[in-house]
Protein backbone atom coordinates (compact mmCIF):
# COMPACT_ATOMS: atom_id res chain seq x y z
CA UNK A 1 0.00 0.00 0.00
CA UNK A 2 1.56 3.35 -1.08
CA UNK A 3 1.55 6.10 1.53
CA UNK A 4 -0.96 8.89 1.15
CA UNK A 5 0.87 12.10 0.26
CA UNK A 6 -0.62 15.51 1.06
CA UNK A 7 0.66 18.72 -0.54
CA UNK A 8 -0.22 22.23 0.61
CA UNK A 9 0.30 24.67 -2.26
CA UNK A 10 0.72 28.45 -1.56
CA UNK A 11 1.27 31.41 -3.82
CA UNK A 12 4.34 33.60 -3.19
CA UNK A 13 3.19 37.16 -2.18
CA UNK A 14 4.73 40.39 -0.82
CA UNK A 15 3.95 41.51 2.71
CA UNK A 16 0.82 43.69 2.83
CA UNK A 17 2.63 46.73 4.18
CA UNK A 18 4.71 46.89 0.99
CA UNK A 19 1.73 46.92 -1.32
CA UNK A 20 -0.57 49.78 -2.05
CA UNK A 21 -3.81 49.54 -0.12
CA UNK A 22 -5.86 48.93 -3.21
CA UNK A 23 -3.68 46.02 -4.17
CA UNK A 24 -3.85 44.13 -0.88
CA UNK A 25 -5.66 40.85 -1.39
CA UNK A 26 -6.33 37.90 0.83
CA UNK A 27 -4.07 34.91 0.36
CA UNK A 28 -5.61 32.03 -1.62
CA UNK A 29 -7.04 29.10 0.26
CA UNK A 30 -4.81 26.08 0.41
CA UNK A 31 -5.44 23.34 -2.15
CA UNK A 32 -5.23 19.72 -1.07
CA UNK A 33 -4.36 17.03 -3.64
CA UNK A 34 -4.79 13.33 -2.83
CA UNK A 35 -2.81 10.60 -4.58
CA UNK A 36 -4.56 7.18 -4.22
CA UNK A 37 -2.76 3.93 -4.91
CA UNK A 38 -3.92 1.88 -7.93
CA UNK A 39 -6.43 -0.98 -7.17
CA UNK A 40 -4.78 -4.33 -6.52
CA UNK A 41 -4.80 -6.91 -9.31
CA UNK A 42 -7.37 -9.67 -8.45
CA UNK A 43 -5.88 -13.08 -7.86
CA UNK A 44 -7.42 -16.17 -9.63
CA UNK A 45 -9.87 -18.21 -7.52
CA UNK A 46 -8.46 -21.68 -6.76
CA UNK A 47 -10.15 -24.61 -5.05
CA UNK A 48 -8.68 -25.34 -1.69
CA UNK A 49 -6.54 -28.44 -1.72
CA UNK A 50 -8.26 -31.58 -0.44
CA UNK A 51 -7.14 -32.72 2.96
CA UNK A 52 -4.66 -35.55 2.89
CA UNK A 53 -7.08 -37.84 4.80
CA UNK A 54 -10.22 -37.10 2.67
CA UNK A 55 -12.12 -40.28 1.53
CA UNK A 56 -11.97 -41.15 -2.19
CA UNK A 57 -14.90 -40.03 -4.34
CA UNK A 58 -16.95 -42.52 -6.36
CA UNK A 59 -16.34 -41.80 -10.06
CA UNK A 60 -19.32 -40.23 -11.82
CA UNK A 61 -19.40 -42.88 -14.54
CA UNK A 62 -19.67 -45.66 -11.94
CA UNK A 63 -22.38 -43.72 -10.09
CA UNK A 64 -24.29 -43.32 -13.37
CA UNK A 65 -24.16 -47.08 -14.06
CA UNK A 66 -25.38 -47.83 -10.52
CA UNK A 67 -28.23 -45.35 -10.90
CA UNK A 68 -29.28 -46.91 -14.21
CA UNK A 69 -29.29 -50.40 -12.66
CA UNK A 70 -31.36 -49.22 -9.69
CA UNK A 71 -33.84 -47.46 -11.99
CA UNK A 72 -34.26 -50.67 -14.01
CA UNK A 73 -35.76 -52.42 -10.97
CA UNK A 74 -33.93 -55.66 -11.79
CA UNK A 75 -32.34 -57.10 -8.61
CA UNK A 76 -29.99 -59.32 -10.62
CA UNK A 77 -28.73 -56.32 -12.62
CA UNK A 78 -28.19 -54.27 -9.46
CA UNK A 79 -26.27 -57.10 -7.79
CA UNK A 80 -24.06 -57.58 -10.86
CA UNK A 81 -23.28 -53.86 -11.16
CA UNK A 82 -22.51 -53.62 -7.43
CA UNK A 83 -20.05 -56.52 -7.67
CA UNK A 84 -18.39 -54.95 -10.72
CA UNK A 85 -18.17 -51.51 -9.11
CA UNK A 86 -16.64 -52.86 -5.90
CA UNK A 87 -14.13 -54.92 -7.88
CA UNK A 88 -12.98 -52.00 -10.02
CA UNK A 89 -13.21 -49.37 -7.28
CA UNK A 90 -12.47 -51.11 -3.96
CA UNK A 91 -11.53 -47.82 -2.32
CA UNK A 92 -15.18 -46.63 -2.65
CA UNK A 93 -16.80 -49.88 -1.49
CA UNK A 94 -18.44 -48.09 1.43
CA UNK A 95 -20.23 -45.61 -0.84
CA UNK A 96 -21.33 -48.43 -3.17
CA UNK A 97 -22.69 -50.43 -0.23
CA UNK A 98 -24.73 -47.43 0.96
CA UNK A 99 -26.30 -47.06 -2.49
CA UNK A 100 -27.09 -50.78 -2.57
CA UNK A 101 -28.52 -50.75 0.96
CA UNK A 102 -30.82 -47.84 0.08
CA UNK A 103 -32.06 -49.77 -2.98
CA UNK A 104 -32.68 -52.95 -0.96
CA UNK A 105 -34.57 -50.95 1.66
CA UNK A 106 -36.86 -49.52 -1.02
CA UNK A 107 -37.46 -52.99 -2.46
CA UNK A 108 -38.30 -54.40 0.98
CA UNK A 109 -40.70 -51.53 1.68
CA UNK A 110 -42.43 -52.05 -1.66
CA UNK A 111 -42.82 -55.80 -1.07
CA UNK A 112 -44.20 -55.21 2.40
CA UNK A 113 -46.73 -52.74 1.02
CA UNK A 114 -47.77 -55.15 -1.74
CA UNK A 115 -48.13 -57.98 0.81
CA UNK A 116 -50.42 -55.83 2.95
CA UNK A 117 -52.51 -54.88 -0.06
CA UNK A 118 -52.69 -58.55 -1.16
CA UNK A 119 -53.76 -59.65 2.32
CA UNK A 120 -56.49 -57.03 2.42
CA UNK A 121 -57.78 -58.19 -0.97
CA UNK A 122 -57.80 -61.85 0.10
CA UNK A 123 -59.71 -61.03 3.28
CA UNK A 124 -62.49 -59.54 1.17
CA UNK A 125 -62.36 -62.15 -1.62
CA UNK A 126 -64.78 -65.02 -2.17
CA UNK A 127 -63.84 -68.72 -2.47
CA UNK A 128 -63.83 -68.55 -6.29
CA UNK A 129 -61.61 -65.47 -6.53
CA UNK A 130 -57.85 -65.35 -7.20
CA UNK A 131 -57.60 -68.72 -8.92
CA UNK A 132 -54.82 -69.06 -11.49
CA UNK A 133 -54.14 -71.91 -13.83
CA UNK A 134 -53.75 -73.22 -17.34
CA UNK A 135 -55.42 -75.45 -19.90
CA UNK A 136 -53.28 -77.73 -22.06
CA UNK A 137 -54.40 -79.34 -25.30
CA UNK A 138 -52.66 -81.60 -27.78
CA UNK A 139 -53.75 -83.98 -30.55
CA UNK A 140 -52.17 -86.22 -33.15
CA UNK A 141 -53.56 -87.91 -36.26
CA UNK A 142 -51.91 -90.33 -38.67
CA UNK A 143 -53.36 -92.27 -41.62
CA UNK A 144 -51.97 -94.72 -44.16
CA UNK A 145 -50.27 -97.87 -43.02
CA UNK A 146 -51.16 -96.90 -39.44
CA UNK A 147 -54.44 -95.26 -38.54
CA UNK A 148 -53.95 -93.50 -35.19
CA UNK A 149 -55.69 -90.74 -33.32
CA UNK A 150 -54.40 -89.31 -30.06
CA UNK A 151 -55.86 -86.67 -27.76
CA UNK A 152 -54.30 -85.12 -24.67
CA UNK A 153 -56.13 -82.68 -22.36
CA UNK A 154 -54.90 -81.31 -19.04
CA UNK A 155 -55.94 -78.55 -16.66
CA UNK A 156 -54.28 -77.10 -13.57
CA UNK A 157 -55.50 -74.49 -11.11
CA UNK A 158 -54.16 -73.11 -7.84
CA UNK A 159 -55.13 -70.49 -5.32
CA UNK A 160 -52.57 -68.97 -2.94
CA UNK A 161 -54.40 -67.53 0.07
CA UNK A 162 -53.31 -66.05 3.37
CA UNK A 163 -52.90 -69.37 5.23
CA UNK A 164 -54.05 -71.95 2.67
CA UNK A 165 -52.89 -72.97 -0.77
CA UNK A 166 -55.07 -75.12 -3.04
CA UNK A 167 -53.94 -77.17 -6.06
CA UNK A 168 -56.19 -78.92 -8.57
CA UNK A 169 -54.90 -81.12 -11.40
CA UNK A 170 -56.68 -83.16 -14.08
CA UNK A 171 -55.18 -85.00 -17.06
CA UNK A 172 -56.53 -87.32 -19.77
CA UNK A 173 -54.40 -89.13 -22.36
CA UNK A 174 -56.19 -91.27 -24.96
CA UNK A 175 -55.07 -92.88 -28.20
CA UNK A 176 -56.45 -95.44 -30.65
CA UNK A 177 -54.28 -97.22 -33.19
CA UNK A 178 -55.87 -99.23 -36.04
CA UNK A 179 -59.18 -99.24 -34.22
CA UNK A 180 -57.71 -100.51 -30.94
CA UNK A 181 -57.23 -98.41 -27.83
CA UNK A 182 -53.51 -98.19 -27.15
CA UNK A 183 -53.39 -95.49 -24.46
CA UNK A 184 -55.97 -94.79 -21.79
CA UNK A 185 -54.64 -92.83 -18.85
CA UNK A 186 -56.39 -90.40 -16.54
CA UNK A 187 -55.64 -88.66 -13.26
CA UNK A 188 -57.46 -86.17 -11.03
CA UNK A 189 -55.94 -84.82 -7.80
CA UNK A 190 -56.58 -82.18 -5.16
CA UNK A 191 -54.00 -81.00 -2.63
CA UNK A 192 -54.69 -78.40 0.09
CA UNK A 193 -51.68 -76.90 1.89
CA UNK A 194 -51.62 -75.05 5.20
CA UNK A 195 -48.71 -72.62 5.65
CA UNK A 196 -46.85 -72.96 8.93
CA UNK A 197 -44.36 -70.25 7.95
CA UNK A 198 -42.90 -68.83 4.75
CA UNK A 199 -41.28 -72.16 3.82
CA UNK A 200 -42.75 -74.98 5.92
CA UNK A 201 -46.28 -76.26 5.33
CA UNK A 202 -48.53 -79.28 5.84
CA UNK A 203 -50.43 -80.83 2.96
CA UNK A 204 -53.21 -83.24 2.19
CA UNK A 205 -53.72 -85.28 -0.99
CA UNK A 206 -56.68 -86.92 -2.66
CA UNK A 207 -56.04 -88.59 -6.02
CA UNK A 208 -57.80 -90.80 -8.58
CA UNK A 209 -55.88 -92.66 -11.33
CA UNK A 210 -56.74 -94.98 -14.20
CA UNK A 211 -54.34 -96.73 -16.56
CA UNK A 212 -55.39 -100.10 -17.94
CA UNK A 213 -52.14 -100.55 -19.82
CA UNK A 214 -50.16 -100.36 -16.60
CA UNK A 215 -52.47 -102.93 -15.06
CA UNK A 216 -55.10 -101.12 -12.98
CA UNK A 217 -58.57 -99.78 -13.67
CA UNK A 218 -58.83 -97.63 -10.55
CA UNK A 219 -56.37 -96.40 -7.96
CA UNK A 220 -57.38 -94.16 -5.07
CA UNK A 221 -54.80 -92.37 -2.94
CA UNK A 222 -55.31 -90.37 0.25
CA UNK A 223 -52.35 -88.95 2.09
CA UNK A 224 -50.66 -86.04 3.79
CA UNK A 225 -47.47 -84.91 5.42
CA UNK A 226 -45.03 -82.04 5.52
CA UNK A 227 -43.71 -79.89 2.70
CA UNK A 228 -40.82 -77.47 2.51
CA UNK A 229 -40.23 -74.71 -0.02
CA UNK A 230 -36.49 -74.78 -0.56
CA UNK A 231 -36.56 -71.81 -2.94
CA UNK A 232 -39.46 -69.36 -3.09
CA UNK A 233 -37.75 -66.25 -4.51
CA UNK A 234 -35.72 -65.85 -7.66
CA UNK A 235 -35.74 -67.74 -10.94
CA UNK A 236 -35.86 -71.22 -9.31
CA UNK A 237 -38.70 -72.45 -7.10
CA UNK A 238 -38.50 -75.87 -5.47
CA UNK A 239 -40.97 -77.68 -3.18
CA UNK A 240 -40.26 -81.01 -1.47
CA UNK A 241 -42.98 -83.12 0.18
CA UNK A 242 -43.07 -86.35 2.12
CA UNK A 243 -45.46 -88.38 4.24
CA UNK A 244 -47.67 -91.46 4.48
CA UNK A 245 -50.47 -92.37 2.06
CA UNK A 246 -53.23 -94.93 1.92
CA UNK A 247 -53.79 -96.54 -1.50
CA UNK A 248 -56.45 -98.84 -2.87
CA UNK A 249 -55.78 -100.39 -6.30
CA UNK A 250 -58.17 -102.34 -8.51
CA UNK A 251 -56.03 -104.39 -10.90
CA UNK A 252 -57.15 -105.61 -14.32
CA UNK A 253 -56.25 -109.30 -13.89
CA UNK A 254 -55.48 -109.48 -10.18
CA UNK A 255 -57.42 -109.06 -6.94
CA UNK A 256 -57.75 -105.59 -5.52
CA UNK A 257 -55.46 -104.60 -2.68
CA UNK A 258 -55.03 -101.71 -0.32
CA UNK A 259 -52.45 -100.61 2.20
CA UNK A 260 -50.17 -97.91 3.49
CA UNK A 261 -47.38 -96.44 1.40
CA UNK A 262 -44.63 -93.89 1.86
CA UNK A 263 -44.80 -90.97 -0.55
CA UNK A 264 -42.18 -88.43 -1.60
CA UNK A 265 -42.52 -85.77 -4.28
CA UNK A 266 -40.86 -82.70 -5.73
CA UNK A 267 -42.04 -79.77 -7.84
CA UNK A 268 -39.49 -77.50 -9.49
CA UNK A 269 -39.88 -74.48 -11.78
CA UNK A 270 -36.91 -72.73 -13.39
CA UNK A 271 -37.54 -69.40 -15.11
CA UNK A 272 -34.68 -69.51 -17.61
CA UNK A 273 -35.72 -66.30 -19.41
CA UNK A 274 -38.88 -64.18 -19.21
CA UNK A 275 -40.34 -66.33 -22.01
CA UNK A 276 -38.82 -69.77 -21.34
CA UNK A 277 -39.64 -71.97 -18.32
CA UNK A 278 -38.50 -75.46 -17.36
CA UNK A 279 -40.64 -77.54 -14.96
CA UNK A 280 -39.94 -80.87 -13.30
CA UNK A 281 -42.54 -82.77 -11.25
CA UNK A 282 -42.04 -86.22 -9.77
CA UNK A 283 -43.66 -88.49 -7.17
CA UNK A 284 -42.54 -91.84 -5.74
CA UNK A 285 -44.67 -94.37 -3.80
CA UNK A 286 -43.22 -97.22 -1.76
CA UNK A 287 -45.64 -100.01 -0.76
CA UNK A 288 -44.95 -103.38 0.82
CA UNK A 289 -45.48 -105.29 -2.44
CA UNK A 290 -45.23 -102.55 -5.03
CA UNK A 291 -43.37 -99.46 -6.07
CA UNK A 292 -44.62 -96.83 -8.47
CA UNK A 293 -43.34 -93.51 -9.70
CA UNK A 294 -44.15 -90.82 -12.21
CA UNK A 295 -42.11 -87.92 -13.53
CA UNK A 296 -42.78 -85.17 -16.00
CA UNK A 297 -40.33 -82.70 -17.57
CA UNK A 298 -41.66 -79.81 -19.64
CA UNK A 299 -40.17 -76.85 -21.49
CA UNK A 300 -42.53 -73.90 -22.06
CA UNK A 301 -42.00 -71.12 -24.59
CA UNK A 302 -44.28 -68.10 -24.76
CA UNK A 303 -45.83 -67.57 -28.19
CA UNK A 304 -48.13 -64.61 -27.64
CA UNK A 305 -49.53 -63.23 -24.41
CA UNK A 306 -50.95 -66.12 -22.36
CA UNK A 307 -50.45 -68.69 -25.12
CA UNK A 308 -47.45 -71.02 -24.82
CA UNK A 309 -45.98 -74.00 -26.61
CA UNK A 310 -44.97 -76.94 -24.40
CA UNK A 311 -42.62 -79.81 -25.14
CA UNK A 312 -42.87 -82.50 -22.46
CA UNK A 313 -41.56 -85.95 -21.61
CA UNK A 314 -43.43 -88.20 -19.16
CA UNK A 315 -42.32 -91.40 -17.46
CA UNK A 316 -44.65 -93.76 -15.58
CA UNK A 317 -43.27 -96.73 -13.63
CA UNK A 318 -45.31 -99.57 -12.12
CA UNK A 319 -43.44 -102.49 -10.57
CA UNK A 320 -46.58 -104.61 -10.19
CA UNK A 321 -47.68 -104.21 -13.80
CA UNK A 322 -48.90 -107.44 -15.45
CA UNK A 323 -46.11 -109.47 -17.00
CA UNK A 324 -47.59 -109.01 -20.48
CA UNK A 325 -47.11 -105.24 -20.08
CA UNK A 326 -43.96 -103.26 -19.57
CA UNK A 327 -43.29 -101.69 -16.18
CA UNK A 328 -42.20 -98.37 -17.69
CA UNK A 329 -44.35 -96.27 -19.99
CA UNK A 330 -43.00 -93.09 -21.60
CA UNK A 331 -44.69 -90.43 -23.69
CA UNK A 332 -43.33 -87.37 -25.50
CA UNK A 333 -45.69 -84.68 -26.70
CA UNK A 334 -45.96 -81.14 -28.04
CA UNK A 335 -49.00 -79.17 -26.87
CA UNK A 336 -50.46 -75.69 -26.67
CA UNK A 337 -51.05 -74.16 -23.25
CA UNK A 338 -53.31 -71.23 -22.37
CA UNK A 339 -52.86 -69.57 -18.99
CA UNK A 340 -55.56 -67.74 -17.02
Amino acid sequence: MLPLILFAAQTLTLPPELLPPETVVAPPAPVFVFFLPPPPTPLPLLDPPAPADAPPVLPEEIRAVLTAAVDSGDPAAVAAVVRFAKTTNPETAGQIDRINEAYLARVAARKAREARERRDELLLAGPLDFWKGEVELGASRSTGNTDALGVYVAARANRDGIDWRHKLTARLDYQRTNGVTSTERGIVSYSPNYKIDDQLYTFGLGQYERDRFLGYTTRLTAGGGLGYSVFREGPIKLDLEGGPAFRQTDYVDQPSESGLAARASMAMTWRITPKVNLTQNAAFYLEPDNRSANASTALDTTILGSLKARFSYNVQYERAAPTRNRSVDTLSRATLVYGF
